[in-house]
């Protein structure tokens, strides 16, 4: 099913087929992402991707305090302000050596979404592993419609770029991939 992202139903169609376990491509403030419950919907994900067991996804919050659920850590004050916006966060969990990664969107269809659905969903980019990730919705479309439960459109995204991750779990913390976030060095510390 491919439905525009601004139409009225998008947000209760996406909620519904994601809260049954469904997968689907849905549009995020930097660029179109599989998405899925997590961790519900890992292993579809993946072979989706083609990605390996190694590699985590990140996780889309509505809410800085879902964190709690994943890790002791609190989001350090001092990066508040680049949330909501295109900064992935990767937070030591509980168990040693663990971690996860948490981005809070600064999309309002997303967050709707999130918000109804009470707890984090997986995004990742619209690619095969090692394929660079696909911004044209046509593309998106052909390559994905009957391989997903549903595909949200919001037009094109040319000149997009992920999110930028910092890893939390080292000190200092660790600029994992530079994305649209740049994040001044005295804060790194």
């Amino acid at each position: 099913m491919v439905i525009d992202g601004n139409r009225i139903e998008a947000v209760s169609t996406a909620h519904a087929i994601l809260s049954r376990g469904g997968v689907a491509v849905i549009p995020t403030d930097t660029i179109y992402g599989f998405s899925g419950l997590a961790p519900d919907t890992e292993k579809r994900i993946r072979a989706l991707k083609g990605r390996g067991e190694n590699k985590p996804f990140l996780m889309l919050i509505a809410d800085p305090d879902w964190i709690s659920a994943w890790s002791d850590v609190p989001l350090p004050s001092a990066l508040r302000s680049f949330w909501p916006g295109p900064l992935t966060l990767i937070f030591p969990g509980r168990a040693p050596g663990k971690t996860y990664a948490f981005r809070l969107p600064d999309h309002a269809f997303l967050i709707a979404v999130l918000q109804r659905i009470g707890r984090p969903v997986y995004s990742t980019s619209v690619n095969r592993a090692g394929e660079p990730f696909l911004w044209k919705i046509d593309d998106i479309i052909k390559r994905f419609e009957s391989r997903v439960d549903l595909i949200v459109t919001a037009g094109d995204r040319p000149g997009s770029a992920p999110s930028t991750m910092l890893d939390l779990s080292t000190r200092p913390y660790t600029v994992v991939r530079q994305g649209e976030t740049v994040i001044p060095e005295k804060l790194l510390k």
